[in-house]
């Protein structure tokens, strides 16, 4: 039977750049070897952040992000959930359960941060309770355009028992404007998601940010990337501006408009 997506739908990114991803180990110590240079990274406010990791990760995935920006100041929350297996709705009220104890125990409101499926996780939980989210950052999340076109939907759905088409309404809602600023860091090189599918419409308090030359397993500890979601999470509480691409990191970022143009 032919695979082929019909006309107007999106690929899942090539063999070649699945086979890639294996240059993600490479990106993290890269990291830490430029590690003195990012801690001159604008500095946290002590606001908890709360990180989710991808689909089939653990808290493990994530400590090395957690750690930076424990060094940064942040009060940095695990999601202590186990494997990470998938089922947007059947971890909706678990997610939010998790989100009010943080939320509750700062006593301020708690930046979400979500790696690949964490970050459609994220986003709900945006929705969901807008009152205890400050800024939702997505780091290769596949929830907009056509999302099955990733190299990890057949597995999901296997997993999770949920079909990418289910709950359409919710998927609709997670793809459109969220009522907090969030940014969403992607990369075209993106071996697992296309990258297409993690553009949000740009507006006064949301936006694209391209790190080049990218893996997707690699861009919770891609030293750009890290350097932009600290930036992004040092933003002064209810308000928003531009990430600058002109830091240290200057050659990693594509110009906002590439991504602009194909919104």
């Amino acid at each position: 039977m032919d695979d082929a997506p019909a006309a107007g739908q999106l690929r899942p990114p090539s063999l070649g750049l699945l086979l890639a991803e294996v240059r993600g180990i490479f990106e993290f110590n890269a990291s830490l070897l430029l590690s003195p240079l990012l801690m001159r990274a604008p500095r946290g406010d002590g606001h908890p952040v709360l990180v989710l990791p991808g689909f089939l990760a653990s808290d493990l995935s994530t400590a090395p992000m957690r750690r930076y920006l424990k060094e940064l100041g942040y009060d940095a929350y695990a999601w202590k959930m186990g494997r990470n297996t998938g089922g947007v709705a059947r971890m909706r009220a678990v997610l939010r359960d998790r989100l009010a104890d943080i939320y509750a125990s700062a006593g301020r409101k708690v930046s979400v941060v979500g790696w690949s499926l964490g970050g459609i996780y994220a986003r709900d939980l945006a929705l969901q309770a807008p009152d205890m989210v400050r800024y939702v950052v997505t780091l290769g999340s596949p929830f907009a355009n056509d999302v099955r076109a990733t190299n990890a939907t057949r597995l999901y759905e296997a997993l999770s028992g949920e079909a990418v088409e289910d709950g359409s309404q919710l998927r609709a809602a997670i793809s459109g404007d969220l009522p907090v600023p969030t940014s969403s860091i992607y990369s075209r090189t993106d071996g697992v998601v296309n990258w297409q599918t993690c553009l949000l419409r740009p507006s006064d308090i949301a936006e694209n940010i391209e790190v080049r030359l990218a893996s997707h397993i690699g861009l919770g500890v891609n030293a750009a990337a890290l350097w932009a979601l600290a930036d992004r999470l040092a933003q002064p509480e209810g308000q928003f501006s531009p990430f600058d691409r002109s830091g240290p990191f200057a050659i990693a970022y594509a110009p906002a408009e590439n991504a602009q143009s194909q919104v």
